[in-house]
């Protein structure tokens, strides 16, 4: 056994049983999920009135905490409060398929499927840049990873399989800050609402990025729990 390989955290633990991409897959399904059903509520209090069109803003004059925090949407449904409540039953089935059923073999398929009628349904704009690379990363999940076997060589494993928890945290929490300055438009010490918005942007890319980086190292763990099931 090589020393990058014995410094991981597999001894005595079942962290060698984790699979990283179904983590990981799992975590953003479930918050992006929460952010559609954070949509569909201010867009319910709006009431059983016409959207007016396709793109719309979630949160309503009299809901606003800022002057920027809308948090835009688009809906094929013509009204508020209907739009709003499928938002959120659509939210809630996100959940229980991401965490339940996900590794099934229609698992990423119904996954990809959930979202984007939540996109339909009013659940956000911004969700694509998450739930379509989580799609993507979920279609592997059990599956042989060929392909990432060759790309990601075995001297890389050990590092990628202790840096996916660190990125996804960071990307959780990175995405945590970016929704709640959308829609509070809170930053200590910042009053400019167009700073604030483009500093609510920069977590969200943030994000987006550290989310890409977690599921590569995830992808590294779970084909060094491969090489290590096959070693016995």
């Amino acid at each position: 056994m090589d020393a990058g390989a014995a410094s991981t955290p597999w001894r005595g633990s079942g962290f060698a049983r984790v699979n990283a991409t179904r983590v990981i897959a799992t975590t953003v399904g479930v918050i992006f999920a929460l952010s559609g059903i954070n949509h569909g509520l201010f867009e319910a209090l709006q009431g059983s009135k016409p959207t007016n069109g396709f793109f719309i803003r979630a949160i309503g004059e009299a809901q606003r905490f800022w002057p920027l925090g809308t948090e835009d949407a688009f809906t094929i449904v013509p009204n508020f409060l209907a739009s709003g409540l499928l938002a959120m039953l659509v939210g809630l089935a996100i959940i229980v398929w991401t965490i339940r059923f996900l590794p099934n073999p229609r698992g990423p398929t119904v996954f990809l499927g959930l979202f984007v009628l939540l996109f339909l349904v009013g659940g956000g704009i911004g969700q694509l840049a998450f739930f379509i690379p989580a799609w993507a990363f979920a279609t592997r999940i059990g599956k042989p990873l060929t392909w990432w076997g060759r790309v990601l060589r075995p001297g890389v494993r050990p590092f990628l399989s202790r840096s996916w928890p660190v990125t996804l945290t960071l990307s959780t929490v990175a995405v945590l800050i970016g929704l709640e300055i959308a829609i509070f438009g809170y930053v200590p010490g910042m009053m400019d609402p167009d700073r604030i918005q483009a500093t609510a942007l920069l977590f969200v890319l943030a994000s987006a990025i550290l989310n890409i980086i977690a599921f590569i190292g995830g992808l590294g763990h779970d084909l060094l729990r491969m090489q290590r099931r096959a070693i016995g």
